[in-house]
Formats: C-alpha cells, sequence, structure tokens
C-alpha cells in the first residue's frame, strides 16, 4: 500500500507525500511529534487562514457566508475522508482508485504503523490536505452561490476528483506509476482545485454588477493576516510532506522561506512598474503565489531552484490574475485559478526541471532525464487539469438540478449574509 521512500536518492516512485516503510516499523517519537505539528498546522491554514484570506476579498456583505462555507464544508470532508476516503486514497487497488478495505478506518488501530509514525497521525495529515483543498476552491464563485449548492458538490467533487487524482500521484497510481513528482500538491491540492474554481466561477456566472460596480476587496488588513496565516501554515503543509523530521523536511522548509521571499519581491515589483504603486494586496497574494509554485517542488529542488521558481511565480501570478483573467471573461473572485492554477502549473513544470542534480536539486530516478521528466510533469498537469474539469462540470450540474446553483438577484444585491445565514459581520 505504502512505498518505501530512499533516503538517500529520493527516486521518483518515492517522492510522494506518504510514508517511509521500514523492514519492521518502529514508532519515533520525534517523527510523531513532528507530524503532529504540521497536521495542526496545515489545518490551521484551513480554519482560519483560508476563511479570513478569502474573506477579506469579498465586499462586507458576504464575508460570513464564505467563512461559513470554509467551515461547514471543511467538517464534512474531514467525515467523508473518514468514512471512506483515506481507504479510497491510500489502500492498494486500480490505477485512480484504492480500494474499500480500510472503509471507516477497518483495520487500523491506535497501535497500527505506517513507518515511523502512528498509522492515526498519517491520517489526520492527509485528512486535513483534502479539506483545505476543498476550501480553496469556494473562493472562486464566491458572493452568489447558494449554500446547500456548496455542500453538494464539494462532496461530490471530493468523492470522484480530489481522491482518484490523490490516488494517482501520492497512493501508487497511474501517475506515480508514470514518475510523476509532486511532493505536496501541486497537482493534487492546487491545480485540481483551480481547475474546479474556474469551472464554477463560468457555471454560477458573473456577480450582479460584474464590470460596472465596485468589488473591490472590503478588509485588506483580513486579507494581509488571512495570507500570513497561510505562509506560517505553509510549513507543515510542505516540511511535514516529508512525513519524518528528516533532511529533507528541512529542504522543504528552507525552499519554502525562499520562494515565497522570491515571489513577494517579483510580484511587488512588476506591480510597481505597471501600476506605479506597489499593493499590499499584491505583495499578500505574491506570497501565495511563491508557496503554490514551490509545494510540488520542496523536496526535490536545490535552494537556487526554489528562489528562480518563486521569482517566476510572482510573474506569472500577476499575469494570471490581471491578463489571463481579462482573456477568458470570467469571474473568479478570489482569483483561485489565477493564483492557485497558473502558479501551480508553473511550479510542476519547474519541478521537473529544477529537480536535476545538476541544478542543485536531488536527481530524478536512475535513468531519467530532465526532458523526459518535464514531458511527465506536463503530463500529469494536463491529466489534473481535464479530470477535475470534467468532474467539476459534472458535481455542478447535480447540484443545480437538486437545489439550483445560484441565489436571486435580490438576495445577491443584500448580501448572502444576512440572506443565507440570518447575520450580519459588522453591525452599525
Amino acid at each position: 500500500m505504502i512505498k518505501r521512500i530512499a533516503k538517500s536518492t529520493l527516486v521518483a516512485s518515492a517522492l510522494l507525500p506518504t510514508l517511509a516503510m521500514a523492514d519492521t516499523p518502529t514508532a519515533s517519537g520525534a517523527d510523531n511529534a513532528f507530524m503532529m505539528i504540521c497536521t495542526a498546522l496545515v489545518l490551521f491554514m484551513t480554519v482560519p487562514g483560508i476563511a479570513l484570506f478569502y474573506g477579506g476579498l469579498l465586499r462586507s456583505k458576504n464575508v460570513l457566508s464564505m467563512m461559513a462555507q470554509v467551515m461547514v464544508s471543511f467538517a464534512l470532508i474531514c467525515v467523508l475522508w473518514f468514512v471512506y476516503g483515506y481507504s479510497l486514497a491510500f489502500t492498494t487497488g486500480g490505477s485512480f482508485f484504492g480500494s474499500f478495505s480500510a472503509f471507516m478506518l477497518h483495520g487500523i488501530s491506535p497501535d497500527s504503523l505506517s513507518g515511523s509514525i502512528y498509522s492515526y497521525i498519517f491520517i489526520a495529515f492527509q485528512c486535513s490536505f483534502a479539506a483545505i483543498t476543498v476550501a480553496l476552491i469556494v473562493g472562486a464563485f464566491a458572493e452568489r452561490i447558494r449554500f446547500s449548492a456548496v455542500l453538494i458538490f464539494s462532496a461530490l467533487w471530493f468523492t470522484f476528483a480530489y481522491l482518484p487524482i490523490a490516488h494517482m500521484v501520492w497512493g501508487g497510481g497511474y501517475l506515480a506509476s508514470d514518475g510523476a513528482l509532486d511532493f505536496a500538491g501541486g497537482t493534487v491540492v492546487h491545480i485540481n482545485a483551480a481547475t474546479a474554481g474556474l469551472v464554477g466561477a463560468y457555471m454560477v456566472g458573473k456577480r450582479v454588477g460584474f464590470g460596472k460596480d465596485s468589488l473591490k476587496p472590503h478588509n485588506l488588513p483580513m486579507v494581509f493576516i488571512g495570507a500570513s496565516i497561510l505562509y506560517i501554515g505553509w510549513f507543515g503543509f510542505n516540511a511535514g510532506s516529508a512525513v519524518s523530521a528528516n533532511s529533507i523536511a528541512g529542504l522543504a522548509f528552507l525552499n519554502t522561506v525562499m520562494a515565497t521571499a522570491g515571489a513577494i519581491l517579483s510580484w511587488t515589483l512588476i506591480e510597481w512598474f505597471v501600476r506605479q504603486k506597489p499593493s499590499l494586496l499584491g505583495a499578500s497574494s505574491g506570497c501565495i503565489a511563491g508557496l503554490v509554485a514551490v509545494t510540488p517542488a520542496a523536496g526535490t529542488v536545490g535552494v537556487g531552484g526554489a528562489l528562480i521558481i518563486g521569482l517566476i511565480a510572482g510573474v506569472a501570478g500577476f499575469w494570471g490574475v490581471t491578463t489571463l483573467k481579462k482573456w477568458l471573461r470570467v469571474d473568479d473572485t478570489c482569483d483561485v485559478f489565477g493564483c492557485h492554477g497558473v502558479c501551480g502549473i508553473v511550479g510542476c513544470i519547474l519541478t521537473g526541471v529544477f529537480t536535476s542534480t545538476s541544478l542543485g536539486g536531488v536527481g530524478y530516478a536512475s535513468g531519467v532525464t530532465m526532458g523526459h521528466q518535464v514531458w511527465v510533469q506536463i503530463f500529469s498537469v494536463c491529466t489534473t487539469l481535464v479530470w477535475s474539469g470534467v468532474v467539476s462540470f459534472v458535481s455542478l450540474k447535480i447540484a443545480d438540478m437538486l437545489v439550483g446553483l445560484r441565489v436571486d438577484a435580490e438576495h445577491e444585491r443584500e448580501g448572502l449574509d444576512i440572506n443565507s445565514h440570518g447575520e450580519n459581520a459588522y453591525n452599525s
């Protein structure tokens, strides 16, 4: 079920956030403590990180609706992960799904080990990844979607998009057997979620007043706080994907620092050049761009490679939320595709380049060339785009047939906070 991580060579088949399986597994107190801290950090990224970051980007009349969507979808995915998600993603099975052998965590006890950590801790760690991935999506079609539609879509998309992609990449499935490198979630998390968000933004439609009324963020300090929480939590996201307190975790930690710093600087500088003023929103967005781009590469590229990836990501992300968004003619409220999609694609492809030992990385699997690895990375990106796109379309169609996707225009103008949840964030 779980592949061995070769700590010396880190061959491609082992560069997954799965567990280092020893011949005779023994628990490591250090590794278990490390992984519990990393899991808590990733959970911290979702609630409150995503909720605050997205909430600040919306208008004041919709901030609570976003927080409710993040909180409740997070809880829904945690429950579904326990019931069948972990089993379908990480047990042995086919190329696209595992099996139901661990349904309701059947056969797993408090003493069960997965490598040097207890299985329950690994299950919780991967649960945090699943929960944040679904939470990322909702920012794309915020301020006009029905709360019930969000929950129906989340359950369907989690089952038929997140779980198979996770199994394909991290569970020994189709893309893993092809040699795809994704250390902490470039395809599984960011491209997967961004594609769903883009499809959702098209299908739900543009907000009332889009292109005419001011739809600016209502609380930039809230955006900054959310981005800062995401930045700190991301160390659990990336370093924790080594699944051990080892040298690769240290490499992932430092790479996360450097790539993020590079992206903040490059986004700020290009915005300064294009718009004559560097903004806090731009710096915060650059922070997310660097974090996204380094995610698939964090444990396999050198520090110099991570810095270059970050510098490129800052420029790519700025282009994604400005030029590309206009080309696509889409109302992606929180720029989910422009940031997570574009920078996730950039990071995944550049992982194939900077993993090379000649560029400071840990090296490819035996016999693999840079050209081949880059092709595998591109193929994994395309597979994720197509798979997630199709599942997202079908899932949203089902939600539309069951409850309808969008609130009526009058309720949208008044705000989802009061009409969907019966409360206001700010009382005069």
